[in-house]
Protein backbone atom coordinates (compact mmCIF):
# COMPACT_ATOMS: atom_id res chain seq x y z
CA UNK A 1 0.00 0.00 0.00
CA UNK A 2 1.26 3.55 -0.78
CA UNK A 3 0.23 6.41 2.08
CA UNK A 4 -0.33 9.22 0.71
CA UNK A 5 0.22 12.90 2.76
CA UNK A 6 -1.17 16.51 1.53
CA UNK A 7 0.18 19.27 2.63
CA UNK A 8 -2.33 19.49 6.33
CA UNK A 9 -1.28 16.39 7.40
CA UNK A 10 2.46 16.81 6.63
CA UNK A 11 1.94 20.21 8.99
CA UNK A 12 0.99 18.61 11.41
CA UNK A 13 3.42 15.79 11.60
CA UNK A 14 6.01 17.39 10.48
CA UNK A 15 6.67 19.18 13.81
CA UNK A 16 6.44 16.37 15.97
CA UNK A 17 10.01 14.50 14.12
CA UNK A 18 13.62 15.24 15.04
CA UNK A 19 14.01 17.24 11.21
CA UNK A 20 17.41 18.47 12.52
CA UNK A 21 18.35 15.03 13.74
CA UNK A 22 17.33 13.27 10.76
CA UNK A 23 19.12 15.81 8.42
CA UNK A 24 22.28 15.81 10.46
CA UNK A 25 22.37 11.90 10.33
CA UNK A 26 22.14 11.92 6.68
CA UNK A 27 24.75 14.67 6.65
CA UNK A 28 26.50 11.76 8.37
CA UNK A 29 25.99 9.47 5.68
CA UNK A 30 27.20 11.31 2.82
CA UNK A 31 30.49 11.98 5.02
CA UNK A 32 31.59 8.60 5.26
CA UNK A 33 30.42 7.61 1.68
CA UNK A 34 27.79 5.36 2.53
CA UNK A 35 24.75 7.08 0.99
CA UNK A 36 25.68 9.13 -2.48
CA UNK A 37 23.94 12.15 -4.11
CA UNK A 38 23.99 12.77 -7.29
CA UNK A 39 23.54 16.02 -8.59
CA UNK A 40 19.88 16.55 -10.29
CA UNK A 41 18.83 16.99 -14.18
CA UNK A 42 17.73 19.95 -14.83
CA UNK A 43 14.39 19.74 -17.16
CA UNK A 44 14.22 23.43 -19.30
CA UNK A 45 11.84 24.24 -22.27
CA UNK A 46 13.49 23.33 -25.80
CA UNK A 47 12.93 26.77 -26.91
CA UNK A 48 14.02 28.71 -23.46
CA UNK A 49 11.42 31.42 -22.81
CA UNK A 50 9.55 31.63 -26.35
CA UNK A 51 7.99 28.03 -25.40
CA UNK A 52 5.02 28.05 -23.08
CA UNK A 53 5.85 27.77 -19.80
CA UNK A 54 9.76 28.76 -21.17
CA UNK A 55 10.61 30.42 -18.19
CA UNK A 56 9.79 27.16 -15.74
CA UNK A 57 12.42 24.36 -14.70
CA UNK A 58 11.72 21.16 -13.21
CA UNK A 59 14.08 19.02 -11.34
CA UNK A 60 14.09 15.51 -10.46
CA UNK A 61 16.18 15.15 -7.40
CA UNK A 62 17.07 11.49 -6.47
CA UNK A 63 18.38 9.66 -3.30
CA UNK A 64 19.01 6.33 -2.30
CA UNK A 65 20.01 5.52 1.54
CA UNK A 66 20.39 2.07 1.93
CA UNK A 67 20.20 3.04 6.13
CA UNK A 68 16.58 3.99 5.44
CA UNK A 69 15.80 1.09 3.13
CA UNK A 70 14.02 4.12 0.94
CA UNK A 71 15.38 5.98 -2.03
CA UNK A 72 13.09 9.22 -2.48
CA UNK A 73 12.82 11.17 -5.78
CA UNK A 74 11.49 14.30 -5.19
CA UNK A 75 10.16 16.12 -8.47
CA UNK A 76 10.53 19.95 -7.92
CA UNK A 77 9.17 22.68 -10.16
CA UNK A 78 10.24 26.18 -10.29
CA UNK A 79 7.87 28.38 -12.21
CA UNK A 80 8.49 32.22 -11.71
CA UNK A 81 5.29 32.99 -13.79
CA UNK A 82 3.25 31.45 -11.02
CA UNK A 83 3.50 34.61 -9.29
CA UNK A 84 1.24 36.45 -11.42
CA UNK A 85 -1.48 33.72 -11.21
CA UNK A 86 -1.38 34.17 -7.24
CA UNK A 87 0.03 30.39 -7.15
CA UNK A 88 3.79 29.52 -4.92
CA UNK A 89 6.38 29.90 -7.40
CA UNK A 90 7.98 26.57 -6.44
CA UNK A 91 5.88 23.65 -5.80
CA UNK A 92 7.24 19.95 -5.29
CA UNK A 93 6.36 16.01 -4.68
CA UNK A 94 8.10 13.78 -2.88
CA UNK A 95 7.98 9.95 -4.31
CA UNK A 96 9.30 7.42 -1.33
CA UNK A 97 10.28 3.46 -2.38
CA UNK A 98 11.64 0.74 -0.67
CA UNK A 99 15.14 -0.31 -2.19
CA UNK A 100 14.15 -3.86 -0.94
CA UNK A 101 11.08 -4.29 -3.16
CA UNK A 102 10.44 -1.52 -5.04
CA UNK A 103 7.05 -0.84 -4.28
CA UNK A 104 6.17 2.79 -3.70
CA UNK A 105 6.07 3.63 -0.04
CA UNK A 106 4.71 6.86 -0.07
CA UNK A 107 3.34 9.94 -1.92
CA UNK A 108 4.36 13.70 -0.27
CA UNK A 109 3.63 17.24 -0.62
CA UNK A 110 7.00 18.53 -0.85
CA UNK A 111 6.85 21.89 0.58
CA UNK A 112 6.73 21.47 3.96
CA UNK A 113 9.60 18.72 4.30
CA UNK A 114 11.38 21.28 2.00
CA UNK A 115 10.96 24.40 4.08
CA UNK A 116 11.86 22.36 7.47
CA UNK A 117 14.96 20.41 5.75
CA UNK A 118 16.27 23.64 4.59
CA UNK A 119 16.10 25.13 7.78
CA UNK A 120 17.87 22.30 9.76
CA UNK A 121 20.36 21.86 6.92
CA UNK A 122 21.24 25.40 7.97
CA UNK A 123 21.40 25.23 11.99
CA UNK A 124 23.73 21.87 11.19
CA UNK A 125 26.21 24.27 9.19
CA UNK A 126 25.99 26.78 11.92
CA UNK A 127 26.63 24.38 14.64
CA UNK A 128 29.53 23.14 12.62
CA UNK A 129 30.93 26.33 11.03
CA UNK A 130 29.75 29.46 13.51
CA UNK A 131 31.93 30.64 16.57
CA UNK A 132 29.95 29.24 19.46
CA UNK A 133 29.50 33.14 21.30
CA UNK A 134 27.24 34.25 18.57
CA UNK A 135 24.23 36.10 19.71
CA UNK A 136 22.86 38.00 16.62
CA UNK A 137 21.28 35.91 14.29
CA UNK A 138 20.61 38.40 10.92
CA UNK A 139 17.57 37.64 8.39
CA UNK A 140 17.83 39.12 4.64
CA UNK A 141 14.16 37.98 4.16
CA UNK A 142 11.40 37.25 6.38
CA UNK A 143 8.74 35.03 4.85
CA UNK A 144 7.76 31.20 6.20
CA UNK A 145 11.60 30.26 5.52
CA UNK A 146 13.27 33.11 7.95
CA UNK A 147 10.35 31.34 10.94
CA UNK A 148 11.64 28.10 10.67
CA UNK A 149 15.55 29.70 10.30
CA UNK A 150 15.08 31.45 13.90
CA UNK A 151 13.59 27.76 15.50
CA UNK A 152 16.17 25.58 13.58
CA UNK A 153 19.27 27.91 14.55
CA UNK A 154 18.11 28.89 18.19
CA UNK A 155 18.00 24.80 18.95
CA UNK A 156 21.97 24.87 18.37
CA UNK A 157 23.19 28.20 19.16
CA UNK A 158 23.02 30.37 21.95
CA UNK A 159 21.47 33.03 19.54
CA UNK A 160 18.83 35.45 21.15
CA UNK A 161 18.67 38.71 19.59
CA UNK A 162 17.08 39.13 15.37
CA UNK A 163 18.28 41.58 13.08
CA UNK A 164 15.80 41.44 9.97
CA UNK A 165 15.00 43.01 6.60
CA UNK A 166 12.59 42.34 4.18
CA UNK A 167 11.13 44.59 1.07
CA UNK A 168 8.08 43.90 2.79
CA UNK A 169 6.75 45.67 6.33
CA UNK A 170 3.79 42.96 6.20
CA UNK A 171 6.14 39.94 6.19
CA UNK A 172 8.45 41.48 8.47
CA UNK A 173 5.14 42.16 10.74
CA UNK A 174 4.24 38.97 10.70
CA UNK A 175 7.46 37.33 11.16
CA UNK A 176 8.03 39.30 14.76
CA UNK A 177 4.37 37.74 15.37
CA UNK A 178 5.87 34.23 15.27
CA UNK A 179 9.02 34.96 17.29
CA UNK A 180 9.42 32.51 20.51
CA UNK A 181 9.66 34.49 24.44
CA UNK A 182 13.45 33.48 23.82
CA UNK A 183 14.27 36.28 21.73
CA UNK A 184 15.03 39.35 23.87
CA UNK A 185 15.22 41.86 20.82
CA UNK A 186 13.84 41.78 17.39
CA UNK A 187 15.36 44.92 15.15
CA UNK A 188 14.20 46.19 11.57
CA UNK A 189 17.20 47.09 9.62
CA UNK A 190 16.68 49.77 6.98
CA UNK A 191 18.80 47.73 4.15
CA UNK A 192 20.54 44.54 4.06
CA UNK A 193 24.12 46.01 4.20
CA UNK A 194 22.43 46.93 8.20
CA UNK A 195 21.92 43.27 8.60
CA UNK A 196 25.31 41.92 7.72
CA UNK A 197 26.89 44.34 9.90
CA UNK A 198 25.50 43.86 12.90
CA UNK A 199 24.72 40.11 13.44
CA UNK A 200 26.95 37.29 13.96
CA UNK A 201 25.58 34.70 12.03
CA UNK A 202 23.72 35.65 8.63
CA UNK A 203 20.94 33.77 6.92
CA UNK A 204 20.14 34.86 3.33
CA UNK A 205 16.39 33.40 2.61
CA UNK A 206 15.10 35.96 -0.82
CA UNK A 207 14.66 34.55 -4.62
CA UNK A 208 17.28 37.75 -5.24
CA UNK A 209 18.49 37.63 -9.29
CA UNK A 210 21.42 40.03 -8.59
CA UNK A 211 23.59 40.03 -5.13
CA UNK A 212 21.95 41.12 -2.43
CA UNK A 213 24.97 40.82 0.18
CA UNK A 214 28.73 42.25 -0.51
CA UNK A 215 31.90 40.48 0.75
CA UNK A 216 33.24 43.98 1.91
CA UNK A 217 29.73 44.41 4.33
CA UNK A 218 31.53 40.74 5.98
CA UNK A 219 33.69 41.10 9.03
CA UNK A 220 35.83 38.32 10.47
CA UNK A 221 34.61 35.82 12.52
CA UNK A 222 30.92 35.71 10.81
CA UNK A 223 28.81 32.42 9.28
CA UNK A 224 27.08 32.73 6.57
CA UNK A 225 24.14 30.29 5.14
CA UNK A 226 23.55 31.55 1.49
CA UNK A 227 19.69 29.99 1.44
CA UNK A 228 17.34 32.08 -1.11
CA UNK A 229 18.16 32.09 -4.15
CA UNK A 230 16.59 30.00 -6.96
CA UNK A 231 18.47 26.36 -8.28
CA UNK A 232 18.97 28.76 -11.42
CA UNK A 233 22.94 29.55 -12.41
CA UNK A 234 22.59 33.02 -12.89
CA UNK A 235 20.46 33.53 -9.78
CA UNK A 236 22.41 34.26 -6.65
CA UNK A 237 22.35 36.03 -3.72
CA UNK A 238 26.03 36.98 -2.86
CA UNK A 239 28.47 38.63 -4.81
CA UNK A 240 32.08 36.56 -6.06
CA UNK A 241 33.44 38.15 -3.18
CA UNK A 242 31.51 37.21 -0.33
CA UNK A 243 31.85 33.40 -1.31
CA UNK A 244 35.86 34.03 -1.66
CA UNK A 245 36.41 35.96 1.72
CA UNK A 246 36.79 32.86 3.64
CA UNK A 247 35.91 29.15 4.13
CA UNK A 248 33.49 28.09 1.39
CA UNK A 249 31.31 24.82 2.73
CA UNK A 250 28.59 23.58 0.08
CA UNK A 251 25.98 20.87 0.94
CA UNK A 252 27.12 18.24 -2.15
CA UNK A 253 29.80 19.69 -4.97
CA UNK A 254 28.28 17.89 -7.78
CA UNK A 255 24.82 20.15 -7.02
CA UNK A 256 26.46 23.19 -6.39
CA UNK A 257 28.03 22.76 -9.33
CA UNK A 258 25.03 22.14 -11.29
CA UNK A 259 22.60 24.79 -9.22
CA UNK A 260 24.00 27.31 -7.73
CA UNK A 261 24.36 31.01 -9.19
CA UNK A 262 26.02 32.10 -5.67
CA UNK A 263 28.90 29.54 -7.24
CA UNK A 264 29.03 29.24 -10.72
CA UNK A 265 28.61 33.55 -10.99
CA UNK A 266 32.00 33.72 -8.85
CA UNK A 267 33.67 31.33 -10.79
CA UNK A 268 32.35 33.78 -14.18
CA UNK A 269 33.41 36.99 -11.83
CA UNK A 270 37.04 35.27 -11.78
CA UNK A 271 36.49 35.22 -7.84
CA UNK A 272 36.93 31.68 -7.94
CA UNK A 273 39.06 29.68 -9.93
CA UNK A 274 37.08 27.16 -12.45
CA UNK A 275 39.10 23.80 -10.34
CA UNK A 276 37.98 25.49 -6.98
CA UNK A 277 38.45 22.89 -4.20
CA UNK A 278 34.51 22.29 -2.88
CA UNK A 279 34.45 21.42 1.04
CA UNK A 280 31.00 19.40 1.81
CA UNK A 281 28.90 20.00 5.22
CA UNK A 282 29.02 16.17 5.37
CA UNK A 283 32.64 16.05 5.35
CA UNK A 284 32.77 18.00 8.17
CA UNK A 285 30.03 16.84 10.09
CA UNK A 286 31.78 13.75 10.02
CA UNK A 287 34.98 14.61 11.17
CA UNK A 288 36.87 14.09 7.84
CA UNK A 289 37.35 17.71 6.95
CA UNK A 290 37.98 20.62 9.19
CA UNK A 291 35.22 22.98 9.59
CA UNK A 292 35.82 26.55 11.25
CA UNK A 293 39.87 26.56 12.42
CA UNK A 294 40.03 30.16 14.39
CA UNK A 295 37.03 32.73 15.35
CA UNK A 296 38.36 34.96 12.99
CA UNK A 297 37.60 33.00 9.88
CA UNK A 298 34.53 33.78 8.18
CA UNK A 299 32.14 30.65 7.26
CA UNK A 300 30.33 30.78 4.19
CA UNK A 301 27.82 27.89 3.21
CA UNK A 302 26.27 27.79 0.26
CA UNK A 303 23.21 25.62 0.93
CA UNK A 304 21.72 24.38 -2.63
CA UNK A 305 19.45 21.84 -1.41
CA UNK A 306 19.62 18.06 -1.95
CA UNK A 307 17.63 15.13 -2.13
CA UNK A 308 18.79 13.40 0.71
CA UNK A 309 17.46 16.08 3.01
CA UNK A 310 13.79 14.99 1.92
CA UNK A 311 14.42 11.51 2.54
CA UNK A 312 15.56 11.66 5.70
CA UNK A 313 13.03 13.55 6.82
CA UNK A 314 10.52 11.82 5.18
CA UNK A 315 11.19 8.27 6.44
CA UNK A 316 10.40 9.93 9.82
CA UNK A 317 7.21 11.32 8.86
CA UNK A 318 5.77 8.47 7.63
CA UNK A 319 6.65 6.26 10.14
CA UNK A 320 5.28 8.63 12.65
CA UNK A 321 1.82 9.10 9.70
CA UNK A 322 1.41 5.36 10.26
CA UNK A 323 2.06 4.94 13.95
CA UNK A 324 -0.85 7.77 14.45
CA UNK A 325 -2.82 6.59 11.38
CA UNK A 326 -2.47 9.67 9.20
CA UNK A 327 -2.66 9.66 5.66
CA UNK A 328 -4.31 7.73 2.88
CA UNK A 329 -3.47 4.37 1.94
CA UNK A 330 -3.68 3.60 -1.84
CA UNK A 331 -3.11 0.14 -3.71
CA UNK A 332 -1.57 1.48 -6.93
CA UNK A 333 -0.13 -1.59 -7.75
CA UNK A 334 -1.48 -4.87 -8.24
CA UNK A 335 2.17 -6.40 -7.05
CA UNK A 336 1.48 -7.72 -3.07
CA UNK A 337 2.15 -5.19 -0.92
CA UNK A 338 5.23 -5.62 2.02
CA UNK A 339 4.86 -2.30 3.34
CA UNK A 340 7.97 -0.53 4.80
CA UNK A 341 9.54 -0.88 8.31
CA UNK A 342 12.78 1.36 9.39
CA UNK A 343 15.65 -1.42 8.96
CA UNK A 344 17.14 -2.81 12.24
CA UNK A 345 20.78 -0.89 13.10
CA UNK A 346 22.98 -2.40 14.94
CA UNK A 347 23.98 -1.08 17.96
Amino acid sequence: MTLVLGAAQLTELVGAVDVLGAVEAVFVDLGTGSMQQPAPTTLAAARGGDAPGGDAILLPMAARSDRLGLAAVKFMADIPDNSSRTLPTQRSTIMVTSVVTGECVAILDGAMITRMRTAAASAVATRFLARSDGRVLGLIGAGNLAIEHVRAIRAVTGIDEVVVWSRSAATVERFKASLDPGIRSTTVAADPRSVVENCDVLCTLTPSVDPIVEGAWLRAGQHVNAVGARPRPTHRELDGAAMARGILVVDSAATALAKSGDLLQAIVDGALPADVALRELGSVVAGVDPGRVNDDEITVFDSVGLAAQDLAVAAEVIELARFRGVGTELAISAAPSFGWSRPAVNV
